[in-house]
C-alpha cells in the first residue's frame, strides 16, 4: 500500500469513534465482530495516538495493512499493533476473535516492568508453533473478556493482571527461536513523532499540576505553536486536549474505583476549586463528578 502517508490517515480512538475513551479501564475488550460486523467487516487503514491493539484471531480469514505492508492471515494469530502504527483489516464474516486495546498508560507501564522486548512495542504478527501455545493466549484472552463483561469483586486488579500475563506471555513468544514474529516497518521515527511520544511521556509525569502547553513546549524545546501543529497532525487533537484527556481518564477512574470525595478528586487533579474541577468535567461528559459516579455504581 506503497500511497499512504501519515498525514492522510484518519485518527480515531477506537476505530468510527471520535469521542472520549469510553470505560474508566485502562483497557477495552470485544470481539472482533462487534466492531468489524458495523463497517462491513472492512477497517479502513487507521491509527491512533495513545492506544495500542492485541488482536487474538482464534479462526478466520484476515487481510492484513500494517505499516504500509499487506499480509493474508488464516487461522489462529495474533496481531500487535502499537500506538502510532498505521493499520487496516479486512475480516471474512466468519471470523472469531477478540481484539484487546490498551490505553497508553497501561501499555507504557507494561513496557517498563517487562523491558525492551516487550510485545507492544514493535508491529507485527505472531503465529503458533503449537496448539499449546495458541491455547494459552486463548485462554488468558477469554478470561480478559469474562472479567471484562462482568463487574465483580477486585475487577480492576484482576484484568491488570490478566493483561499482564498476557503481555508476558506474547513478548516469549515474539523472542523464543524459531517464532520470531513478522515484523512490518520499520516504524518511521520521524522528529515530530519523536515529539508526541515525549509530550505524552511528559503529561503522564505531571498532568496532576496541570502545567501549561508553554511549559510543556519548553521542556521540549519546541514552540506552543509547533507543538500544538504535530499534535493536530498526528494525533487529531490540540496539545491541551491530550492533556485535558488524560485528565479526564484520571478523574473517570478516581470516581470509578475509589472512595474519595468530589473535593478530594479535585485536590488530586489540579483544581484549585471543586466547582473548577465540577464545570470541567460536565463540559467533557455531560455529566457532574457527582451523577457520573451514581450511574457507575447503579451499573455496578
Amino acid at each position: 500500500m506503497g500511497g499512504t502517508t501519515t498525514s492522510t490517515v484518519p485518527v480515531f480512538k477506537l476505530y468510527g469513534e471520535t469521542q472520549h475513551w469510553p470505560t474508566p479501564d485502562l483497557l477495552h475488550c470485544e470481539s472482533i465482530a462487534e466492531r468489524s460486523r458495523l463497517h462491513n467487516w472492512q477497517i479502513r487503514p487507521h491509527r491512533h495516538a495513545d492506544l495500542v491493539h492485541v488482536l487474538f484471531i482464534h479462526q478466520g480469514k484476515v487481510t492484513l495493512e500494517l505499516e504500509g505492508e499487506r499480509h493474508s492471515l488464516n487461522g489462529a494469530a495474533v496481531v500487535l499493533v502499537p500506538s502510532m502504527a498505521i493499520h487496516g483489516f479486512h475480516f471474512s464474516p466468519d471470523i472469531d476473535g477478540h481484539v484487546i486495546t490498551l490505553a497508553k498508560p497501561l501499555a507504557d507501564h507494561l513496557n517498563a516492568h517487562i523491558g525492551e522486548h516487550s510485545a507492544l512495542k514493535k508491529p507485527g504478527v505472531v503465529h503458533f508453533e503449537s496448539a499449546k501455545q495458541g491455547q494459552r493466549i486463548a485462554t488468558l484472552v477469554s478470561q480478559i473478556d469474562q472479567e471484562y463483561r462482568q463487574p465483580a469483586l477486585g475487577r480492576q486488579t484482576l484484568l491488570e493482571a490478566l493483561v499482564q500475563a498476557l503481555v508476558v506471555e506474547l513478548s516469549r513468544l515474539t523472542i523464543s527461536s524459531g517464532n520470531a514474529p513478522k515484523r512490518y516497518g520499520p516504524r518511521q521515527h520521524d522528529r515530530g513523532r519523536h515529539h508526541l511520544e515525549n509530550f505524552q511521556a511528559l503529561i503522564e509525569q505531571c498532568y496532576r499540576e496541570q502545567p501549561s502547553i508553554e511549559q510543556l513546549a519548553e521542556q521540549l524545546g519546541v514552540s506552543s505553536a509547533h507543538l500544538n501543529m504535530l499534535c493536530r497532525q498526528l494525533a487529531g487533537r490540540s496539545a491541551l486536549q491530550l492533556l485535558h484527556e488524560r485528565l479526564l481518564l484520571e478523574a473517570t477512574r478516581q470516581l470509578t474505583y475509589t472512595n474519595m470525595t468530589i473535593g478530594q478528586v479535585a485536590d488530586s487533579l489540579g483544581f484549585s476549586e471543586p466547582a473548577y474541577f465540577t464545570r470541567f468535567f460536565k463540559r467533557n461528559t455531560k455529566l457532574s463528578p457527582r451523577d457520573f459516579r451514581l450511574r457507575q455504581s447503579q451499573e455496578c
